[in-house]
């Protein structure tokens, strides 16, 4: 059961108990016990109200549950975006811009501005950042004013690869939050009769995750803004989703640390191996690295394209091409762009990651702030807008042991 039905269903509790007290309210007033008819409409209520704290209990619980539930839910996928699959992007700029927020885009605005003190524009579910949906010169944003414009193709842009690689999702985090993990185990041993059990201590650490917030500023002009929702759509959605999304994701990588999140191959916990030429022993070292620390999950290699070209090239003595498949030991391997091609003393080496991707935790407060502001001295005396978006997000390595990488010439 949606938040929004737990609701309604308080409030129509509320009601009744509001109606049950005003009847005694009365009677007490006048010194005389409830009417007949009044008894009759109190146990009435009575009665409503037993049935609907059941409902409620039943629903609290059932909220819980896919709180928890959505909270590890692998992106892509889940309630949330069956939900908001009638959601528009651009109806809430619109309607933001009036400041008269309605239907679908409010429910969603009030849900994710409970618990927060200052909430400025609109509040956007993080899920429209995450879903994958194609810009297409076919579509509705192909030609966006008749007879005057052509077809509007999408620019290229680098593949968005850490959330669909398997990483974990943590969404409607409030606060900072520590990730516990076991460390170090206890001892056993084989004891003689009668000797004292040989002593032993577990060890702890915690992992931090704390909001850093990634923001992007997008312009439409007053034409764009006349269109129907309908042509603005795939464009708010494709290009204001991407601009935050790939900030996300290449912080994910290589993140430095400073004022955003710390990557994988910036953190000092994640061991690196030696690397050099491209070769199936290499990727074989560093399947081997994970194996040596127990990692049992879902594994894949993760570089860019200078690597991948090498893949696809090399060749055995009797000049057949090797597959990928023999190259990286029958392992998914991905590609993309924000993984570097600069490391290196001479700024030349190519990063090739290999992990187990579960253990890379995403962590997300609220929704996106989209601040929408008409009265900026570089759209106001256009009639445009200035689009305004932040993002509180995070990415840690839970796990350091889940991945390694190597430098690959």
């Amino acid at each position: 059961m949606s938040s929004f039905n737990l609701r309604d269903l308080k409030e129509s509790r509320a009601k009744n108990i509001a109606e049950m007290r005003a009847l005694n309210d009365k009677a007490q007033s006048e010194t005389r016990d409830l009417s007949g008819e009044e008894r009759k409409r109190f146990n009435d209520l009575d009665a409503e109200v037993r049935v609907q704290n059941n409902r409620v209990g039943d629903a609290e619980k059932l909220a819980e549950f896919e709180k928890f539930e959505a909270s590890t839910e692998p992106t892509g996928g889940g309630e949330m975006q069956r939900e908001l699959r009638n959601y528009s992007l651009a109806k809430a700029v619109s309607e933001a811009t009036d400041g008269n927020l309605s239907g679908l885009e409010a429910e969603v605005h009030a849900e994710l501005a409970m618990g927060r003190n200052n909430v400025r524009g609109v509040m956007i579910p993080t899920e429209l950042i995450l879903e994958q949906r194609d810009l297409l010169t076919s579509g509705s944003a192909g030609n966006l004013v008749p007879t005057d414009l052509g077809a509007v193709t999408d620019r290229r842009r680098a593949a968005l690869k850490i959330a669909t690689m398997g990483a974990t999702v943590l969404r409607g985090l409030s606060g900072n939050l520590e990730l516990p993990r076991l460390n170090g185990s206890g001892t056993a041993a084989w004891v003689a009769e009668n000797t004292d059990s040989t002593r032993s201590d577990v060890a702890f650490e915690k992992t931090g995750m704390s909001p850093k917030t990634v923001s992007a500023e997008y312009a439409l002009s007053r034409r764009l803004m006349l269109q129907s929702n309908q042509a603005l759509e795939p464009i708010l959605r494709s290009d204001i989703a991407y601009l935050l999304a790939s900030k996300l994701d290449a912080a994910a990588i290589e993140g430095g640390g400073t004022n955003e999140p710390t990557g994988i191959l910036q953190d000092v916990n994640v061991v690196s191996i030696t690397g050099g030429p491209l070769t199936s022993d290499l990727t074989a070292d560093l399947i081997a690295a994970l194996e040596s620390d127990d990692v049992t999950g879902t594994t894949a290699f993760l570089t860019n394209h200078n690597v991948m070209a090498t893949a696809r090239k090399m060749k055995d003595a009797d000049g057949h091409t090797f597959s990928l498949a023999e190259t990286f030991h029958n392992q998914r391997v991905e590609h993309s762009t924000r993984v570097p091609a600069n490391l290196g003393a001479g700024t030349d080496k190519n990063a090739l990651i290999f992990g187990e991707w579960a253990s890379l935790y995403l962590g997300y407060w609220s929704g996106i702030d989209l601040l929408v502001n008409p009265y900026h001295a570089d759209v106001a005396s256009k009639g445009g807008v200035l689009l305004h978006a932040f993002l509180d997000c995070d990415v840690v390595v839970r796990n350091p042991e889940g991945f390694t990488w190597c430098e690959v010439d």
